[in-house]
């Protein structure tokens, strides 16, 4: 299992561009949501019961979510935690195909305020989307880059009475 700092540290990535890769635990609904809609159309995502929308998670066009998610090295939700991936998305299409995501990742353990900000459209249903990096703090000063994002099927070790939707993000950065 690698440990937390190798999977934030650029310096002990191989080649120009250093890569690092996180997962995202995203908990709409439940006792411990980690994602809670602000604004806009809902499902019944708070009575114990979820309906699912067009865009498989209840949330119709134009719903802005606060996010305050778990960032973890292994996609199981009980993996080392190395941080918390915060701000919001939007569901910015009429269909529900895409949603507009912007959040800092923020790295725990880092005596500099380690963070990185993304920005980008997150297509629902598609192998891989793109995310901006469009700045950063800390050993991430200056960064720049992309992120890959790609949903995965949770795997189940930790029961939750939310919906989960797991994000892996593959994060490769220029200085």
């Amino acid at each position: 299992m690698p440990n937390a700092t190798a999977a934030v540290n650029p310096v002990q990535a191989t080649g120009k561009e250093p890569i690092l890769e996180l997962f995202m635990h995203d908990i709409l609904g439940g006792s411990n949501p980690t994602a809670r809609p602000v604004t806009g159309l809902l499902g019944n995502i708070y009575s114990g019961q979820l309906q699912l929308g067009p865009d498989g998670l209840g949330l119709g066009f134009g719903t802005i979510t606060v996010i305050d998610d778990v960032l973890t090295v292994q996609p199981e939700l009980g993996s080392q935690i190395v941080g918390k991936a915060q701000g919001v998305y939007v569901a910015s299409s009429a269909d529900g195909s895409r949603q507009m995501m912007a959040f800092t990742a923020l790295f725990e353990g880092g005596e500099y305020g380690d963070s990185l900000n993304l920005y980008g459209l997150f297509k629902i249903g598609s192998a891989m989307s793109k995310l901006s990096v469009i700045s950063g703090t800390g050993k991430f000063k200056n960064a720049k880059g992309f992120a890959e994002v790609r949903s995965l099927i949770p795997p189940g070790q930790i029961a939750t009475n939310g919906a989960e939707t797991l994000l892996r993000i593959t994060v490769h950065l220029k200085y």
